[in-house]
């Protein structure tokens, strides 16, 4: 478990480095233009809907810890090729290929982590795998914002190699982890126990999770650094320095309150916890509403704006300990990296289509904008209450099916049945 939460770091750092850089990069540096930075942010996306849904057969197949290797070397390549590329057709593939190993890595961790813990232990390692690859990407981008020089394409080469090297070691230390095999908690409904895409899209707790999680990254994920930015620009006159300072608290929230917030959402309900987080956000909205509609003065607009960054950060470190480890138990034995490649492809439609719908009526539409974000929160609590009664007991109350069965004295490791 120690390795896989190096390897988040050290991923999550390596893409630290070039993400924030990357569209300065393509259209500036190397002088592209804005046409082809965007196609390179979207062939990001392509990739990654390309592969995702055969990476969970593959984690089936041969193991999450081969599958994540490949994935690796596949994004170094890609980083490599990016600080290379000086013509747009090389510049593309390489995305492509960063792109592609970049989203494999995802369900291949989450995968190891699932199999390296216990249902006691499984909030906890994902809430460190959220706070390291928070971390992580702050300290890259920090760094790498000192090491760019716009006059200079060697600067960008150094940090495509850096990037490229941080793959490359992790590749090295994930060559020494060897996979255990944990208890799991049975939960899952019969019909999905066959396995396949088939029996995942006829486990109805699934499937409505999905759904869920569409609109989860759909309305915040999707929404940071496209339709939020335009509408703190365009509406509340925020400049490119505060949405910095905006995106720093929102890391710093996470940071912060991550471990503070896990002994709250530990022992509730899973289902109400993502009910909250939705109640939390739609204040979030209301605080960005009144930064660009409120007539306030400027000082009182970004400080709603940098609170609304703020707020998104407590509801991310809310779900982190609590959605993740509901796919794991959701998945029947041996299908977790079905699960959560599935869910993996859902975040990455939802990252798709949030800017392309929230880009524009950010930037021109205030009033919709926030009303319609707003909606889609409150939405996040009615869809996650509703999940709540598809799930069983072990599902959205593991703590308290544990403590269960340890008082008609078994042991909190073995497997907990529907019925506990």
């Amino acid at each position: 478990m120690r390795r896989i939460h190096v390897g988040n770091a050290l991923s999550a750092f390596g893409l630290g480095f070039t993400v924030p850089y990357l569209y300065v990069y393509v259209a500036q540096v190397r002088g592209l233009g804005a046409v082809t930075a965007g196609m390179v942010l979207a062939v990001f996306a392509v990739a990654a809907l390309i592969v995702l849904p055969f990476a969970g057969r593959a984690i089936v197949r041969q193991g999450p810890l081969p599958v994540l290797q490949t994935a690796l070397v596949t994004a170094a390549v890609g980083a490599l090729g990016l600080g290379l590329a000086g013509g747009a057709a090389t510049v593309l593939l390489a995305a492509a290929l960063l792109g592609a190993g970049q989203a494999v890595m995802q369900p291949a961790l989450a995968t190891m982590i699932v199999d390296c813990s216990s249902a006691e232990t499984r909030s906890r390692a994902f809430a460190m795998q959220f706070f390291l690859q928070n971390l992580g990407l702050g300290v890259g981008g920090l760094i790498g914002g000192h090491l760019v020089d716009t006059t200079r394409v060697s600067s960008f080469t150094l940090l495509f190699a850096i990037e490229a090297a941080m793959f490359l070691l992790l590749v090295v230390v994930m060559a020494t982890v060897r996979m255990p095999h944990s208890p799991r908690i049975k939960g899952a409904p019969a019909q999905s126990a066959k396995g396949g895409w088939k029996q995942l899209l006829g486990n109805r707790a699934m499937v409505h999770l999905s759904v869920l999680g569409f609109v989860l990254f759909f309305a915040c994920y999707g929404q940071f650094e496209s339709g939020l930015s335009a509408y703190g620009v365009e509406a509340a006159g925020i400049s490119t320095s505060t949405l910095g300072t905006a995106l720093a608290a929102n890391t710093a929230m996470i940071v912060v309150a991550q471990f503070a917030v896990l002994r709250f959402v530990e022992r509730r309900r899973r289902s109400r916890v993502i009910a909250a987080v939705g109640l939390i956000w739609a204040v979030a909205w209301l605080a960005a509403g009144y930064a660009g509609l409120g007539h306030g003065s400027q000082e009182m607009a970004t400080a709603a704006f940098v609170s609304t960054y703020a707020l998104f950060g407590l509801g991310e470190a809310m779900l982190s300990p609590t959605v993740a480890p509901l796919v794991a138990d959701l998945a029947p034995e041996g299908l977790a990296g079905q699960y959560n490649s599935a869910f993996a492809l859902v975040k990455q439609l939802a990252l798709a289509v949030g800017p392309a719908v929230g880009g524009p009526m950010g930037a021109s539409l205030h009033g919709p904008y926030i009303v319609t974000f707003l909606l889609f929160s409150l939405g996040i609590s009615v869809l996650a209450i509703r999940l709540g009664r598809r799930l069983t007991e072990a599902q959205d109350q593991p703590w308290l099916a544990r403590n269960r069965v340890i008082a008609r004295g078994g042991s909190a490791a073995e497997p907990v049945s529907a019925e506990a």
